[in-house]
């Protein structure tokens, strides 16, 4: 595995064609791993680190976001490649597909934020209090026990920190008010949805709604799961992932 901090921090692991992912609002290179260890074996796998926590605040928002991907794939010298978003990644995603259709093979959304999402990033979190921040982050996942200690205090950590918080808020409310619901009907790619039936950040009823606006789209439910599949169901997840990808 190659891992690099300077100018961008990224893994990249395997050989063949390229499978980027993108992490979500309170995301890490870690909620991709067992995704990572199972397709680098065929595809070479790549997952930026977006800088949500320490882009300038002037540029925390989508337009910075994607600007910063824009500038990772150009260093990459990534061609054409298959484009997997979680959550605010989703909403990224999107937004990058649009603007370079000729980039994105296939398209995969879960979680996806671009219509509807209820999160912990829109308004300035209860820093204080670890008690709220474990709860808000245990909703969103099914069975809590995916996430450990640690998990929680690095989030914990994070949104006690001023600047970064800031930066979250921005981000969040950037999203929020960015919906995609006419922009997408023009997406050419295959796309795939994959989608926790117990999703509470955004429902179900999202994933019907991006699946009726966006053309050439495969709809995956996973049952007893909320809003990072890849975390909670990673064996499904690739299962569901690969049939798509080897069509």
């Amino acid at each position: 595995m190659k891992k690099t901090y300077s100018p961008f921090e990224y893994i990249s692991k395997g050989q063949g064609e390229t499978i980027l992912f993108l992490h979500g609002l309170f995301g890490s290179l870690s909620n991709w791993k067992p995704i990572v260890d199972y397709f680098s074996k065929t595809h070479q796998v790549i997952v930026p680190v977006l800088p949500i926590y320490t882009i300038p605040v002037k540029e925390a928002n989508l337009n910075g976001l994607t600007h910063h991907i824009e500038q990772f794939i150009a260093y990459k010298k990534i061609d054409r490649f298959i484009l997997v978003g979680n959550s605010l990644g989703g909403h990224l995603a999107l937004i990058y597909t649009l603007k370079f259709p000729q980039k994105v093979k296939k398209l995969i959304l879960t979680g996806s934020s671009g219509l509807f999402e209820a999160g912990m990033g829109s308004t300035f979190p209860r820093r204080g209090s670890y008690h709220y921040i474990k709860e808000k982050v245990e909703y969103t996942f099914y069975d809590p026990r995916v996430i450990d200690k640690k998990f929680v205090d690095d989030i914990f950590k994070t949104v006690n920190d001023i600047m970064k918080t800031i930066r979250i808020v921005a981000v969040a409310k950037s999203a929020q008010r960015h919906n995609m619901a006419t922009a997408i009907t023009a997406i050419t790619a295959p796309t795939l949805l994959i989608w926790g039936l117990n999703d509470t950040i955004t429902p179900p009823m999202v994933a019907y709604e991006f699946s009726r606006l966006i053309p050439h789209t495969t709809l995956r439910f996973i049952d007893q799961c909320c809003h990072a599949p890849m975390m909670e169901h990673p064996i499904l997840f690739n299962k569901i992932l690969e049939n798509f990808i080897s069509q």
